[in-house]
């Protein structure tokens, strides 16, 4: 009998401060999402370190006393990993890693390290390099200390693991080869995206982990990749989609997070082209996370970034079925009833309510209210197609409800 290989993974502490302007339940929430980022990466969350301050010490991040707290808890437990909740200027990384002579990582370096690890094909590793040598550039000098003891792993994924002698000089060649060509890729996408025609374009955005991909694969009866894991998806995946004999194009993007790394938004610029020229975007929220509203907010502002807040928006609020308001107990007096205890209900009624049919309730896991969502989705589109083909409006009726052998199979 094979013995079952067990993953190892590594053992991280998480740090972060509450300050002025992020309290603790904000950091706490930052936090929860900073260990499930570590979890993607491949480390286990063992401890949480918090500091109240009025802003981050410029040397260390936090204060002198808590970096003795946490170097003590590292060497006693055999602590690899330090994780940061922001991002470490290049002084704070080397002073840091003086003290706790551990692998430090930031935010910023985590993320672009998950990415590094989903990019599959050579336009997404080609954009993950170039963020990395974006960041790595200013940290040279504080960067080869640990380098050179050769640590893999979280962090380590790219071009720091191999490339020890690389100097200023090089990278920034590296980095401008890197732009140039992307920058041709880029047209040849561009080219791509023009032959498609004159289907109308719709693409899928939200928040990481909201269920996009999955919500793909029903509407489209296709197979992209698809897990319960922070951006499981990088590569844009467009398929033609047919509701109700009307084509259209479906994009399926790369997931938004909140402190998402400029370097990032700056090397996906292609990936968030497909979102400047989608006709419709299907805004995918994952209603059952505590802090849903916060993720909506954090995509609409990098939409505004990429100046695509005008555009046509359905509200899709996914993942119904794994939707539970927290419950009062009947004899508990002290406690103030908050969103958090709305039934789903209740939340249609609030800024919900204003959307009008622009909000959709489904559970694309479990095909629930898809109907509905095809039905809404057909609408917009034909309004799209026939303002643009005036002239074969009669092609497309309003919609009839579609015969779905895989929905009755299932």
């Amino acid at each position: 009998m094979l013995e079952r290989k067990e993953i190892a993974y590594e053992k991280a502490v998480l740090i972060g401060i509450v300050t002025k302007t992020q309290d603790e339940d904000k950091l706490n929430e930052f936090l929860d999402e900073l260990e499930f980022l570590t979890y993607t990466a491949g480390g286990e969350v063992v401890k949480r370190f918090t500091q109240k301050m009025d802003m981050p010490n410029p040397k260390t991040f936090i204060g002198s006393g808590k970096m003795q707290e946490v170097k003590e808890y590292v060497e006693e437990n055999d602590i690899g990993t330090v994780v940061f909740d922001d991002e470490l200027s290049p002084a704070q990384l080397r002073n840091i890693e003086k003290m706790l002579k551990a692998k430090i990582i930031d935010r910023t370096n985590l993320i672009l390290d998950i990415f590094a690890q989903r990019a599959q094909t050579s336009y997404a590793r080609t954009q993950v390099e170039l963020a990395q040598y974006q960041y790595l550039l200013p940290r040279l000098t504080g960067l080869w200390t640990h380098l050179e003891r050769q640590r893999g792993g979280i962090g380590m994924r790219g071009p720091g693991e191999t490339e020890i002698e690389t100097d200023r000089r090089i990278v920034r060649d590296r980095i401008s080869l890197l732009k140039k060509k992307l920058e041709t890729i880029d047209k040849q996408m561009a080219t791509q995206r023009g032959n498609r025609g004159q289907l109308v374009r719709v693409a899928l955005v939200g928040y990481t982990n909201v269920g996009k991909s999955t919500l793909m694969n029903v509407i489209s009866k296709s197979d992209v990749f698809a897990e319960n894991k922070l951006f499981a998806t990088l590569d844009t995946t467009v398929r033609k989609v047919v509701i109700g004999n009307l084509p259209f194009l479906l994009t399926d993007t790369v997931g938004f997070i909140r402190k998402l790394p400029t370097q990032l938004v700056e090397s996906f610029k292609s990936t968030l082209d497909e979102v400047r020229e989608a006709d419709l975007l299907l805004h995918v929220v994952d209603i059952s996370h505590p802090q849903f509203e916060d993720h909506i907010a954090s995509v609409n502002q990098i939409l505004d970034e990429i100046e695509c807040t005008d555009k046509p928006t359905i509200m899709v609020f996914n993942k119904i079925d794994a939707y539970e308001p927290e419950q009062i107990d009947e004899d508990d007096l002290m406690t103030e009833r908050t969103t958090a205890h709305y039934t789903l209900q209740e939340w249609k009624k609030t800024w919900m309510n204003r959307i009008g049919n622009n909000a959709l309730f489904i559970s694309a896991i479990n095909k629930e209210n898809m109907e509905e969502f095809r039905k809404r989705v057909y609408q917009e589109v034909r309004v799209i197609h026939v303002t643009r083909f005036p002239y074969n409006n009669f092609l497309y009726p309003e919609y009839v409800e579609e015969e779905d052998d895989e929905d009755q199979n299932s």
